[in-house]
Order: C-alpha cells, then sequence, then structure tokens
C-alpha cells in the first residue's frame, strides 16, 4: 500500500504564499462553519490554535500564526 515512487519536497520546492493562500481558503471555510455556534473556549498553542464549541466540537486552527518581534514595541 502506498506509493513507492513518491518524492519529497525540499524546502526550494515549496511556495510559501501558496502554502499561506491554502492555509487562508481553509480557515475560512472553517470559521463560515462556526456561524451561529458558540464558542466554549479557545486556547493558544505553541503551533495551533484550538476552538470547542458548546456542541462538542474542536477545531484546530495550524499555519502561519507568526510571531512577536522584540521590537514590536519600539
Amino acid at each position: 500500500m502506498g506509493n513507492k515512487d513518491a518524492t519529497t519536497a525540499t524546502p526550494s520546492d515549496v511556495d510559501p504564499d501558496a502554502l499561506r493562500q491554502a492555509e487562508f481558503l481553509q480557515t475560512q471555510m472553517i470559521l463560515d462553519s462556526l456561524v451561529g455556534k458558540t464558542v466554549a473556549a479557545a486556547n493558544v498553542e505553541d503551533t495551533r490554535i484550538a476552538v470547542s464549541t458548546t456542541d462538542g466540537h474542536t477545531f484546530f486552527f495550524y499555519g502561519f500564526m507568526g510571531a512577536r518581534s522584540q521590537n514590536a514595541d519600539s
């Protein structure tokens, strides 16, 4: 099972802008599905944001969350 001829992408093969766009579109679809639901909790973790709703579902947001620069306040 599986593709024996699979190749691995190298960092130079990955387009960061395309990844950001794909993550944005996926996030927008998830947010659209949350309309009318009540958020019970939201947790910001190192690599993701977890949003739990009162109906028992948890949605995870990954990707280019960014980081705050040490010089952001200056």
